[in-house]
């Protein structure tokens, strides 16, 4: 039996099953109702036949039946096919007696049991209760013998028998009836009641036939609001759909964002290379054409030099990020947090005299576990992304706290559109490279590298920025704060050159 696919066709089939079965179990009860019914209706008749039997006994022939005697004589209460009889010990066959029956004509007759019908009745008990007996000739008949064995009587089965077969052929066709109504009401209704399936399913299919390979992906699509009632089954079914639609919408715009970043970094990286090789290019150009050049030969040697090193940098940066990514592990090793920033802060206000360089720090040296290179590298990222980015005369203020430190600036800030990306790589301000440059040299690799060691680390990157002021907060695993003979006074400012 091929097995039903469709939720239409089992339920409908399960429906009428149940309807099926519910009309049997009915059909079963009200059978055997009326069969016990009828048979002791039946069987008060056999007692009420059986009780004239014994009467009229008492009054028949002491030594026996004479010639023509059938059995009792008749009451005027018994029925068509009532069989009355009387045994006799000396006789054989030992049972005498009639059956009434009805001849064609419509007149009643009395007709003598045989031999086969009397060895029958000898072998039903004698306790005067009703019992099964099919009689030779007769039929099927209820028969009652008195207790003390002398007298019989019984009555036919057929109308109780043909009024139970009426009934089951009647209650099959209801049944039928009630299976045909059932399967189609339980078709109607079932198809009824899955419609809001079938909605979710054409959303689900008209997503599905959406382009999603690649471009902007403009996921509008969704299973609409009258469906998505959680407190219904369809309902959970779309809160879900749309819950998970909207759930690839998001990844797809990042994947795309991304691929765009991806992009606009293979540019720019083009770029930052292309212009030191084509200066190393010309510059060594220079000193081939000039071998007896000294002055020329030294210019050319330092300008490839400083191409060099800005290659390098944006080189090592990329190798450092892709490190990350592949989850080398980092030093853990305790540092002194507030030597790395009081020594950054120092060489900040060096490069940048220019800016108001503020340093704060807790009376306790802080020190936190990690890789002291690479923490030198964020503060120094940050540092140089506050330097670059905000004019002269910007305040500066790095705050050192237990597990972490923040920079601030009363700077321009960021960009709106920039404050929620600032830290994915390849991000940039601008096609001018404004602000989210650090060591990535312009390739916007600055902050990106700054999340990814401290994340490295186990801790967290926060940023808050708005016109006039720009907070970053680095979070890190603090070890423990060391006691200092004395406080740490921020640098001062180196005299103007």
């Amino acid at each position: 039996m091929t097995r039903l696919r469709s939720l239409t066709a089992r339920l409908v089939v399960t429906t009428t099953a149940i309807v099926l079965l519910v009309s049997l179990l009915v059909g079963t009860a009200t059978t055997l109702a009326v069969r016990s019914y009828l048979t002791g209706q039946l069987d008060h008749d056999v007692e009420r036949a059986l009780d004239r039997s014994e009467r009229t006994r008492e009054t028949g022939f002491p030594n026996g039946p004479e010639p023509g005697f059938g059995g009792p004589d008749r009451g005027p209460g018994d029925e068509v096919g009532t069989l009355s009889a009387g045994r006799y010990e000396d006789m054989d066959p030992a049972w005498y007696g009639d059956v009434l029956v009805q001849r064609s004509g419509g007149a009643v007759d009395l007709v003598e049991i045989t031999g086969a019908v009397s060895d029958r009745l000898d072998r039903v008990p004698s306790d005067g209760e009703p019992h099964d007996a099919d009689l030779e000739g007769l039929g099927s008949y209820r028969v009652a013998v008195s207790e003390d064995g002398s007298v019989a009587a019984g009555l036919p089965t057929g109308d109780v028998d043909d009024a139970v077969a009426n009934l089951v052929a009647w209650e099959a066709a209801l049944a039928l009836a009630a299976l045909l109504a059932g399967g189609g009401a339980a078709l109607l209704v079932v198809r009824r009641q899955l419609g809001p399936l079938r909605e979710v399913a054409a959303t689900a299919h008209t997503v599905a036939d959406l382009p999603l390979a690649s471009g902007d992906i403009d996921l509008a699509e969704r299973v609409p609001d009258h469906l998505t009632d959680e407190r219904t089954e369809v309902g959970q079914v779309g809160a879900a759909l749309n819950s998970l639609l909207a759930h690839v919408e998001t990844s797809l715009q990042a994947r795309h964002r991304s691929e765009q970043q991806v992009r606009q970094f293979v540019a720019d990286a083009s770029h930052e290379l292309r212009t030191p090789l084509a200066t190393i290019a010309g510059y060594t150009e220079l000193a081939r054409r000039r071998p007896d050049d000294a002055a020329a030969t030294a210019t050319a040697l330092g300008k490839v030099e400083e191409e060099s090193s800005r290659m390098t940098a944006l080189v090592e940066d990329l190798l450092l990020l892709a490190r990350l990514d592949a989850g080398r592990p980092l030093a853990r090793e305790p540092v002194d947090l507030t030597r790395l920033l009081l020594e950054a802060t120092q060489d900040a206000q060096v490069l940048a005299p220019d800016h108001r360089w503020r340093l704060e720090l807790p009376e306790e040296s802080v020190e936190v576990l990690g890789d002291e290179l690479r923490l030198h590298q964020v503060v120094t990222n940050l540092l140089t992304n506050a330097r670059k980015h905000t004019p002269p005369g910007t305040t500066v203020t790095v705050r050192g706290r237990p597990g972490g430190f923040a920079v601030s600036d009363d700077g321009p800030g960021f960009p709106p559109g920039l404050v929620g990306t600032a830290f994915e790589r390849f991000v940039r301000g601008d096609a001018s490279r404004t602000r989210g440059e650090g060591s990535g040299g312009g390739a916007g690799l600055g902050l990106a590298l700054v999340s990814a060691i401290v994340g490295a680390h186990g801790g967290t990157v926060g940023l808050d920025s708005e016109p006039g002021g720009t907070t970053i907060e680095v979070a890190l695993p603090a070890s423990r704060q060391l006691p200092v003979d004395q406080p740490v006074e921020p640098p001062e400012r180196p005299p103007a050159p």
